[in-house]
């Protein structure tokens, strides 16, 4: 069986899940809270109540004004000291005080959701398959829609490539295609244009303005390489000359044009009723064309084209006379070749800003589709350019970019998407949504446009216009939007109210989550913590939950169980505003360390994070806790970052590489180790965001090809990560390009060809010289390849030899070796090893209980559920072996509980099969459709969904 060789480094399960929001309140009253328990700094004594002195204000002060990256320092700095602690009490750090449980509140989430996900899922998939070839890219772009919903940055791109790949018409596939571009933020690359292509069809600028429905050519090389081949050709071609009959003349001015009567006819209709129809002009040689708006220049390229068809030799503003002299006598092949040449010259923001108002006016459609395609690839900037918001925000802008085909929903969903990341308040995001909703046709599009608006609405606290918002949203269908309508109603103190909708809801529907969430709001005492822990229950991955219970510890002066309650989240998911929250609580428990530690994390997860209600920025608590903390050298940041690395402590990682950037802000290698990180804690965005960085501040061409291939492959193009990492290995050998190599082409399933050559590509790797933490993942990747090759020695070595290296995740591989050699109670040691040193050890505990008898097995996994509720594999042998005890309901259960707040394609699988061997066709059939929504190719699940299918098809 072919195993995923390389899980433990770079995770192939990419969700962004790190999107978090700060709601809360600040205390300004709240007692003082009581030092940490066993305290010995000095902090809580009578000194840190004792005021602060005017030098250590002044002090203070000064940090807040220092750039947040300071120069490399090699000196060793001593621990501060207790009076610098005593100085410093909780409440000058926290002028505000402490977060109150009473104003705490959840934000509402812009996205779809929906009550039954899996159901919804199961439709859009259906729509896919029997839609026709045309209205396929708008199915994907629903699926998209959802897909943004759960948070899953993968999916969303893939179905928006898929929407991109059968979109019919050239606006679809401008819009779509720079949406793809958008998502990988390539405007961040320095050195890169707008215009850049990236070699394939799919997001080529130029095949973009190439209409038709092609979805087989998508992913072919696209048409750029050849264009200047082509274009010369053309040259050649056009200045071939022959001799010709002139039989007649315009005359402009005092100048006359000479032309062929017949060429000049065959233009267009007028033209040819003006010169064959009977009109006096036919019987002149000479016609006066004075009047017509057209130049001396503009007439005579008007007889080249009409005996050459071709365009090439004349410049823009003769191309545009020609477009308006198109437009007067209705030259349609005319006007099509000045359209389409004018439309190939649009390069830059201020060539399409000259020229959209021409193309408006002449009603040209391709060169409206260019320009319209430069203002998108420039995003975000461009939405910061009163000229080009005004084309979009406008409803007068909407109409006239609508005459000609070019205002949709799939325009104004991309736009709206942009405004909302950038500022969620501004006139410019509510314009664009009313353009949306002005846009909106189906039904899942009103409810997407009706309920983004409502959400703006609510934050820019005009409740009246977001509680109409939200019931249209309601009325399209969107039962979600109902938790905006009882929040809006309770901002204008209708509480109870508030409370009978969402109790409402619960009663008339499956419970979910975010509806106990919701009523907790409106609720008090045991009733509201009861929600609470319910709203946990059923979805673990709720933050507001735990955020709620730990304030509530702290105003009971339980700071250590606030800090473990917050953990809880912390383990599984890394949450921005819990990472706050915790930091919050850390400094008025006076643990500095822990809160900047936190707060270092944060950052490096939204850099522009505002903390404790936006009242200050995360770089200024930084250099406030910076003299509190332990001072580390650049080289105790290295010993530090292997500790913590080593111990599988991912966000202590985090902070520590934090912590050597602003010594040394350029350093690529740092940012890379960065990005590694963030895969492993499921934030792609950041990730995404650390790799661009690691390229930009490459010093090398070599080193800048192997980021540019990470960053290729994590976002779905692994033959061109290929391709990088071979150019790079080309200029010169390095650790990093044959680990590219190696990991991009073990992403499938190996031969043994295959396999031999990613060992060798690992020994090469392991030559080139790197420091201990790759080398240890190098090993332990080829331990895996051995593993899979059935070369068990070998994979042993090489897991000892990682762990030599302090590689704490070779644990689990040489676990693995022990158990295909038989050696069960090693391989239950092995993994108890890694259990005891690693930080996050929820996979641990998974992995042994493969190798304990079935109590412990069923002990381990439940440990590992309560660790990490995301995991999958613990509910799916619970469901199994309840299923082995024909308890076919609880089995069920099981692997709905789990479904309910991870869609998963296992788990979905899994139950569809539950249901077909309950005889339960129908729900079997709706498992398999959201399952194929996950993965349309999905093998075992396409089987299961056609037996399944048999008795419907024979009726």
């Amino acid at each position: 069986m072919q195993h995923n060789l390389f899980t433990t480094m770079r995770s192939l399960k990419l969700a962004e899940g790190c999107k978090g929001t700060q709601v809360y309140a600040l205390n300004p009253s709240a007692p003082p809270p009581p030092p940490p328990p066993g305290n010995s700094g000095g902090g809580g004594g009578s000194g840190g109540t004792g005021g602060v002195g005017d030098k250590l204000l002044q002090h203070l002060s000064d940090h807040l004004r220092v750039n947040s990256v300071r120069s490399k320092s090699s000196r060793t700095y001593p621990p501060p000291s207790n009076q610098a602690n005593a100085l410093v009490s909780p409440e000058f750090l926290l002028p505000c005080g402490l977060p109150v449980t009473d104003l705490l509140e959840p934000q509402i989430d812009p996205c779809l959701k929906f009550v039954d996900l899996v159901d919804m899922m199961a439709q859009v998939y259906r729509r896919i398959e029997n839609c026709s070839q045309f209205e396929k890219s708008g199915a994907y772009l629903e699926q998209c829609a959802i897909f943004r919903g759960i948070s899953d940055p993968k999916l969303f791109r893939r179905s928006l490539r898929s929407s991109r790949q059968h979109a019919v018409d050239v606006h679809a596939k401008v819009v779509l295609a720079s949406w793809l571009r958008f998502e990988r933020r390539e405007d961040e690359l320095i050195g890169t244009t707008s215009m850049d292509c990236c070699g394939r069809n799919l997001e080529c600028p130029k095949a973009t303005l190439v209409s038709g429905y092609d979805p087989e050519s998508v992913y072919d090389p696209c048409i750029c390489s050849g264009a200047s081949r082509s274009e010369m050709m053309n040259e050649d071609e056009c200045s071939t000359s022959e001799e010709v009959d002139y039989d007649m003349s315009f005359c402009i001015g005092d100048e006359e044009v000479r032309c062929v009567r017949y060429k000049i006819a065959s233009l267009s209709r007028p033209f040819k009723a003006m010169l064959y129809g009977g009109f006096r002009e036919m019987k002149r040689a000479t016609i006066n064309f004075t009047q017509n708006g057209i130049s001396v220049e503009g007439m005579r390229a008007a007889e080249i084209f009409s005996r050459t068809n071709r365009l090439d030799n004349f410049p823009p503003n003769v191309v545009l006379e020609l477009l308006k002299l198109a437009n007067r006598f209705c030259c349609d092949e005319l006007k099509s070749a000045c359209d389409s040449h004018l439309a190939h010259l649009v390069n830059s923001l201020d060539e399409a800003m000259l020229l959209i108002e021409y193309g408006l006016e002449e009603a040209a459609y391709l060169l409206v589709a260019a320009c319209l395609q430069i203002f998108l690839r420039e995003l975000p900037s461009s939405m910061h350019n009163p000229n080009v918001i005004k084309f979009f925000c406008s409803a007068e802008g909407r109409e006239r970019l609508a005459s000609l085909g070019h205002a949709s929903f799939t325009l104004y969903f991309f736009l709206s998407q942009i405004a909302m990341e950038d500022d969620m308040k501004s006139n410019t995001t509510v314009m664009l949504l009313e353009r949306l909703v002005e846009c909106a046709v189906d039904n899942w599009e009103k409810q997407l446009a009706y309920h983004q608006l409502g959400v703006v609405m609510l934050e820019r606290k005009e409740y009246k216009d977001a509680q109409r918002w939200f019931n249209a949203a309601v009325e399209a269908g969107h039962l979600y939007s109902l938790v905006g309508v009882a929040r809006s109603k309770f901002k204008r103190d209708h509480r109870y109210s508030a409370y009978k909708i969402i109790n409402s809801l619960i009663s008339d529907h499956k419970a979910t989550g975010w509806m106990h969430q919701e009523r907790s709001l409106y609720c008090s005492g045991k009733e509201k913590l009861l929600d609470l822990d319910t709203a946990t229950e059923l979805d673990p991955t709720l933050t507001f939950p735990y955020k709620f219970r730990a304030v509530a510890l702290v105003e009971e002066n339980q700071f250590g169980a606030a800090i473990s309650e917050l953990n809880k989240i912390l383990g599984f998911k890394a949450s921005p505003d819990c990472l706050e929250m915790r930091a919050w609580i850390s400094i008025g428990m006076e643990d500095y360390e822990g809160a900047l530690k936190d707060i270092r994390a944060l950052l490096t997860l939204e850099p522009n994070f505002m903390m404790f209600n936006w009242k200050i920025h995360g770089d200024h608590m930084v250099e406030l806790l910076r003299p509190l903390a332990q001072q580390w050298s650049q080289a105790d940041c290295w010993m530090q970052l292997y500790d913590r690395w080593s111990s599988v402590d991912d966000i202590g990682s985090l902070a520590v590489v934090h912590h050597m950037l602003a010594n040394d802000p350029g350093k690529s290698l740092l940012r890379f180790r960065q990005s590694l990180l963030l895969l492993r804690l499921n934030c792609q965005k950041a990730a995404m965001r650390s790799l661009r960085l690691a390229r930009n501040h490459s010093k090398s061409e070599h080193e800048r090809l192997v980021y540019e291939g990470w960053i290729l492959y994590d976002t779905g193009h692994r033959e061109e990560a290929l391709a990088k990492a071979e150019e790079s290995i080309s200029i010169q050998r390095s650790f990093e390009a044959f680990f590219l190599k190696a990991y991009a082409l073990a992403d499938s399933t190996l031969d043994p060809d295959s396999s031999n050559y990613v060992i060798q590509l690992l020994q090469e790797a392991l030559k080139c010289p790197s420091d201990g933490l790759r080398k240890g993942q190098a090993l332990n990747n080829l331990g895996s390849v051995y593993v899979d090759c059935e070369k068990l020695d070998l994979a042993a070595d090489c897991y000892t030899n990682a762990l030599t290296i302090k590689h704490t995740r070779a644990h689990q591989g040489l676990a693995r070796v022990y158990h295909l050699k038989n050696q069960r109670k090693a391989a239950f040691d092995e993994m108890t090893k890694l259990i005891e040193k690693a930080q996050n050890n929820a996979s641990a505990y998974e992995k042994r209980s493969e190798y304990c008898d079935r109590e412990m097995a069923q002990s381990d996994l439940s440990l590992a559920t309560q660790l990490d509720p995301l995991r999958t594999y613990p509910y799916r042998y619970r469901a199994a072996v309840l299923m082995d005890d024909h308890k076919e309901s609880e089995a069920i259960d099981e692997l709905s509980r789990a479904i309910s707040f991870k869609p998963d394609l296992q788990l979905l699988h899994l139950r569809a099969a539950f249901y077909d061997s309950m005889g339960e066709g129908a729900a079997a059939i709706k498992d398999c459709e959201a399952a194929l929504c996950i993965d349309p190719g999905h093998a075992d699940t396409l089987e299961l969904y056609h037996k399944a299918r048999e008795p419907n098809d024979q009726k």
